[in-house]
């Protein structure tokens, strides 16, 4: 195998495909890159079993030439070492050639590197997904989808199938779910099936994962190819497959915890709410998890308290926009309640209190549909 690639393009597909990459996996050669060279261009993929991510590097694109192909082939190289040698090269073309030993020479200006390679036939075969049954989503909708779902999944390993996140689909509408059992994220979204049949209605895909797409996947209105098969998930963008596995088990049944009345409703700015918890957060840091309190006071205005014997306290006011119902006092985790305020895209909040032991809702005035739900925390 023989090529030149530009430096440029090589770079950014090598640190995508290094996010599939583990140093702690069990079969040695999922620590290499595999590098394809076919009439078209370059192939990058990498594993760790879980996530595998394929970036093809085109001849040409638009019009413009990229790589030159000398001698098709392919080789596995160790993906750390691999990864810094092309970042620190010196030239702007890089040329890859293979030795019958698999012994591979990197040249790029006046330096030159000489890696040991590794046997391509022995690198995992990717996954089989069939293509014409799943559905399209933007790019960008998709990386809002992740960031506003993803946070609230479990990092604790006791329940397995909440460190993922619950994709389903129903109607045409992608109702996205994500819960630790303390607070509960959930976005909904129309999307366009391929098909009349789809081939899924309930998934649950690792945090982790949708976290690595969501670096590699462009910001912009591109359409994402969304397919499922038996244990796997497909995320198809432009010149990039993305494979995660899929967890098993049964999702719990979130819509029970969603409280369908209300006893207060408060209107307010999710700018300045978050800025004042953040405050009050300051002192929470120290005591028990991080415990900061809201309170109603007169003419509609909310009190954000935080005490730490120790330390000291803070006392802060807010004013609502508006604010209907009962008095109020509740205790919350700061950090759960800035993690939602920020997967807020709407400059408003309106907030739903069912008492002070009962979970309460935040939604956005304006935008999406988005709801973040958060369990109180006993202190009174």
């Amino acid at each position: 195998m023989r090529f030149t690639i530009e430096r440029d393009h090589l770079v950014s597909n090598v640190s995508d495909v290094m996010k599939a990459v583990s140093s702690r996996t069990t079969i040695p050669i999922l620590t290499g890159i595999k590098i394809v060279a076919s009439d078209e261009g370059v192939t990058l993929t990498g594993s760790d079993s879980d996530i595998s991510i394929e970036c093809f590097i085109p001849s040409e694109e638009n019009d413009k030439q990229i790589v030159e192909i000398s001698q098709m082939g392919s080789i596995v190289l160790q993906a750390r070492f691999f990864s810094d040698i092309v970042k620190k090269l010196p030239g702007d073309q890089v040329e890859i050639e293979v030795y019958d030993s698999l012994t591979t020479r990197i040249r790029s200006g006046s330096s030159e590197f000489n890696l040991n390679g590794l046997d391509p036939e022995e690198y995992p075969r990717l996954p089989e997904v069939e293509a014409q049954e799943g559905f399209q989503i933007q790019a960008d909708l998709l990386k809002n989808i992740i960031r506003q779902t993803v946070f609230a999944v479990s990092t604790s390993e006791t329940r397995p199938v909440l460190t993922g996140v619950n994709w389903e689909l129903e109607n045409d509408e992608l109702n996205c779910t994500a819960t630790d059992s303390h607070r509960l994220a959930l976005r909904s979204v129309k999307v366009e099936p391929n098909s009349n049949e789809l081939a899924f209605s309930n998934v649950v895909i690792p945090g982790k994962s949708l976290s690595e797409l969501s670096k590699i996947i462009d910001d912009n209105e591109d359409l994402v190819d969304i397919t499922v098969a038996e244990n796997q998930i497909l995320f198809k963008a432009n010149n990039l497959l993305f494979f995660s596995r899929l967890l098993d088990g049964n999702y719990p049944d979130t819509s029970r915890l969603i409280p369908n009345e209300s006893k207060t409703n408060v209107t307010v700015s999710a700018k300045e709410l978050l800025q004042a918890i953040d405050r009050a957060s300051v002192l929470a840091r120290e005591g028990r998890n991080n415990v900061v309190k809201l309170a109603s006071l007169e003419e509609s205005s909310l009190e954000i308290s935080s005490n730490s014997p120790e330390i000291g306290k803070v006392i802060e006011q807010v004013q609502a926009h508006s604010y209907d119902g009962e008095e109020l006092k509740i205790s919350f985790s700061a950090k759960y309640m800035m993690d939602a305020l920020r997967a807020m895209d709407s400059n408003e909040v309106n907030i739903s209190f069912t008492g002070a032991m009962r979970p309460f809702l935040i939604k956005p005035i304006e935008g999406a549909a988005i709801m973040q739900l958060i369990l109180p925390v006993r202190t009174y």
